[in-house]
């Protein structure tokens, strides 16, 4: 087994999540890439010399065993990114029961289990468990029913596990992205916008990598990450 330090990206794909695990990777962490589907995941591993897993993390059992598997298989995590989330979007009336129970199983119960399942040994060891937040758990928009509600409640839990686990050595922080991320589905949306619009995922990446580095003395528990043109 090496004895590099382990990275586990809870949620990779296009985006963020591949954008994680290449810059941990190139900082010589062996990478274990979750997702619902494993086969891009799976490519992407293997380029990384990483390992992928399926999992949803809606699945709570599942997600535990998976994350023993990996402390089995790789050794001790030693950073846990968790970069699952839902983005459906609707008003009140507009979003039904599954929608919003779903939006808070993936944001929030998700990422209880997670945490809940490495905090045991990286008190131990120390290690950083970071969250990919979002400006709609400050405010909830009418549209934002059940992403609003949930990442509000994500964002209270990380404050919370960051209170409970700092003390212990384990740094807890939430990144919250607000903007729109550079991906081929974004550029569809908003087809005028210009490059410098976007945030570049390699660009969140390097604060994620920021975050995780962090000396103890000046520990970071919320940032906030948007281009120079958003509005806020």
């Amino acid at each position: 087994m090496s004895e590099s330090k382990v990275c586990v990206v809870v949620g990779v794909g296009p985006g963020n999540g591949e954008a994680f695990a290449r810059r941990f990777a190139e900082g010589g962490y062996r990478v274990a890439l979750l997702a619902r589907s494993e086969e891009p995941a799976r490519a992407l591993a293997e380029e990384l010399g990483g390992k992928s897993y399926r999992c949803d993390v809606t699945d709570t059992e599942q997600l535990r065993e998976v994350l023993g598997r990996i402390a089995g298989e790789l050794g001790p995590i030693d950073v846990l990114l968790y970069n699952a989330g839902s983005g459906v979007f609707g008003d009140l009336e507009a979003v039904d029961e599954e929608t919003m129970r779903v939006a808070w199983e993936v944001n929030v119960l998700g990422l209880f289990t997670a945490a809940k399942t490495v905090a045991p040994t990286m008190k131990e060891r120390g290690g950083a468990i970071l969250v990919t937040g979002a400006t709609a758990s400050l405010r909830g928009g009418a549209r934002f029913a059940a992403f609003a509600s949930a990442k509000g409640a994500q964002r209270n839990l990380v404050q919370s596990m960051a209170r409970h686990l700092q003390p212990e050595g384990v740094h807890v922080a939430l990144v919250i992205v607000d903007g729109m991320v550079d991906l081929p589905r974004t550029r569809k949306m908003a087809p005028d916008m210009e490059t410098e619009a976007f945030l570049q995922p390699s660009a969140i990446a390097e604060s994620v990598w920021y975050l995780a580095h962090q000396p103890k003395s000046a520990w970071t528990l919320e940032l906030d990450v948007r281009p120079h043109l958003e509005k806020f």
